[in-house]
């Protein structure tokens, strides 16, 4: 198969009826490319775990790093600056790169089947709630507390939760020597998101309701636990989605497209699905506070409530918003676009790579939030587990990238 031919998969493809035939984000099947007169090229590699780990801890300081620009943003509320970000990490971003290193990709995004391209968009639609509900979680607890809830849930059901349906984890994670090593892995991360959660809700037991205010302006323990334990349950969707996207990698790579950019088509489709959730409830928002004329330079009523010199302005800075949106969105799309670039050199070990996009994203966000300031007033010891925790995270990415290299 060369050029820009792209066949279209049928019911005698193994991949067309098994939408979750690996239920987990793996590696595309470049061992049939390899074997067969169909060979793609000189694309394929062999997968590099150590290469791996260092993407998803490129995507891991992406993720980490989004929700700093909105923190820039001035007199705009909430839904407008969410969902113009938004619109550069699930609409814009996820085309363009998919276009620059996808080969034929309009040819590609044709042949899917429609089952297939309907189920990403379904999972992108339910990771689209995990999505809203994390923007909203980190207003309420901020950064470091925020991420370490969401992500842990998230590591824990989008890590385990698809071989436990396939029914292989036995044979994943206890037949092996480097299985086992990766559960390790897998208990040390748990172990260091209870940490840095305990750390958290030790400083919300410390401070006064003044100085959770100065460290997180909207800060609110019991409502952030709440919208951040459902937002770590439906953000698991998104390896989901990713792992029903797989016959998409196996169309992509028909077309002559190296093994990093085979999972670009997919986050297009995914990301649709985010796009529509939070999509429907900005524009829901939108029309409730009447706040459209934001984006052609009015300013946010609760920016201006008790804030006279803001209320004195006519117009927001709306260069620099639209600026800040813009990067706040497009880095958050890049998290899944070294993702998928970290995923394609796991191996058969592919599995692990939420557990490491999790920690690394974690750890990251730790470190923002020491850097804005928001444990400034938390006793030593509080602190101090704070590092712990991060501590625990390194070292369990750590172990699981060593696990993936025995087992490569």
């Amino acid at each position: 198969m060369t050029g820009r031919v792209t066949p279209r998969l049928d019911a005698q493809d193994p991949h067309y009826n098994l939408p979750f035939h690996n239920m987990v984000v793996t590696t595309p099947r470049r061992d049939r490319d390899a074997t067969t007169d169909n060979k793609v090229g000189e694309d394929a590699m062999t997968p590099n775990p150590l290469l791996g780990v260092v993407f998803h801890w490129l995507g891991g300081l992406a993720s980490a790093s989004f929700y700093v620009p909105y923190r820039g943003v001035r007199r705009w509320s909430w839904e407008i600056f969410w969902l113009t970000g938004g619109i550069f990490s699930w609409l814009l971003a996820p085309w363009l790169f998919a276009a620059l290193q996808t080969k034929d990709l309009l040819g590609v995004m044709a042949q899917i089947p429609p089952r297939t391209a309907g189920l990403c968009v379904l999972f992108g639609v339910l990771w689209g709630f995990g999505g809203l509900t994390y923007g909203l979680t980190m207003r309420y607890l901020g950064l470091s507390l925020g991420m370490a809830v969401v992500l842990g849930l998230c590591t824990v059901f989008g890590t385990l939760i698809p071989p436990l349906v396939q029914g292989d984890i036995a044979d994943k994670l206890l037949a092996t020597t480097s299985g086992r090593i990766i559960l390790l892995g897998l208990l040390v991360t748990l172990a260091g998101i209870v940490v840095v959660a305990w750390a958290g809700a030790k400083k919300d037991g410390d401070l006064s309701p003044e100085q959770k205010k100065a460290a997180v302006a909207e800060f609110d323990f019991r409502k952030g636990i709440a919208v951040a334990v459902f937002s770590g349950v439906m953000s698991a969707c998104f390896a989901f989605g990713l792992s029903a996207g797989e016959p998409i990698k196996a169309l992509t790579a028909a077309a002559g497209t190296g093994p990093l950019w085979t999972g670009l088509p997919t986050l297009c489709l995914v990301m649709f699905g985010g796009l529509i959730t939070n999509g429907l409830w900005c524009a829901w928002l939108i029309l409730k506070n009447r706040s459209a004329g934001q984006w052609l330079g009015a300013v946010s009523p609760a920016e201006t409530a008790d804030k006279p010199e803001v209320a004195a302005l006519k117009r927001s800075p709306l260069l620099v918003n639209y600026l800040l949106c813009a990067v706040a969105g497009t880095a958050w799309y890049f998290q899944f676009f070294f993702y998928t670039m970290g995923e394609s050199q796991m191996g058969r070990f592919g599995f692990s790579s939420w557990t490491l996009h999790m920690a690394s994203i974690i750890i990251f966000g730790a470190l923002w939030g020491f850097a804005f300031r928001e444990w400034k007033d938390a006793r030593p010891a509080v602190k101090a587990m704070v590092w712990t925790g991060v501590a625990l995270l390194v070292g369990a990415t750590v172990i699981i990238g060593y696990g993936n290299r025995l087992g490569s």
